[in-house]
């Protein structure tokens, strides 16, 4: 710097030089990116979308480019248990267990707020649409072939589909989606018990006086 200020232009040329190349150096160091496995970076120029990176390991892309980060991995999703009226207007309460990803991150990014928030969202929404869909039992309602405690694996395969539907605006995948919790709410369940208890014993004089008269 001594240098300099006595006005040499050599050296004032090679510190010029010398920044300028720092400068080069960060700018062309902010392209590249390192990609994990089931990892993307959804990349933007000046607003518009490019593309999404989603080979793995080290990559140079444009410095100008902005570089949104996009987990690919499945995650998890417990819902909180919902109270809500079953079919024939009884209340109970239900919960599910979601296992979802981002399947496409151009709609994950852009065509949501928070795509997390959304998923999460959505889900209680459907959740609660199923259960509105369907008694708790048999006893709500002889005639019905599907019911939330019956139905096993077709009432996880319908809430599978809807939760599909709602989610595909945000280019999300729900892989699997299975009932976690479900039962009668607490102001009813004493009563339903009692009923469950008598149907049972209706059920079995029924039988024996069938199987006396068969006889």
């Amino acid at each position: 710097f001594t240098n300099i200020e006595s006005g040499s232009p050599n050296n004032k040329w090679y510190a010029i030089g010398g920044f300028l190349g720092i400068l080069a150096s960060i700018f062309l160091g902010s392209g590249i990116i390192v990609i994990s496995p089931n990892h993307s970076r959804v990349l933007t120029f000046f607003g518009k979308y490019v593309g999404t990176a989603k080979d793995n390991g080290l990559l140079f892309v444009n410095p100008l480019y902005k570089k949104q980060k996009i987990s690919c991995r499945s995650e998890n999703l417990e819902s909180s248990r919902l109270k809500v009226n079953d079919k024939m207007g009884n209340p109970i309460e239900i919960a599910a267990v979601i296992v979802w990803k981002v399947a496409d991150t151009y709609k994950a990014c852009f065509e949501v707020q928070d795509f997390s928030q959304y998923v999460k969202v959505q889900s209680e929404a459907a959740i609660r649409h199923l259960a509105t869909s369907f008694p708790y039992d048999h006893m709500e309602g002889e005639h019905v072939e599907i019911t939330l405690r019956g139905g096993g694996d077709k009432v996880n395969e319908l809430l599978e589909t809807e939760l599909n539907e709602r989610l595909s605006p945000a280019g999300i995948h729900v892989e699997i989606a299975r009932i976690s919790h479900l039962a009668y709410a607490p102001e009813i369940a004493g009563a339903m018990l009692q009923r469950q208890q008598a149907t049972a014993i209706v059920a079995a004089r029924f039988k024996i006086v069938e199987g006396a008269v068969g006889m």
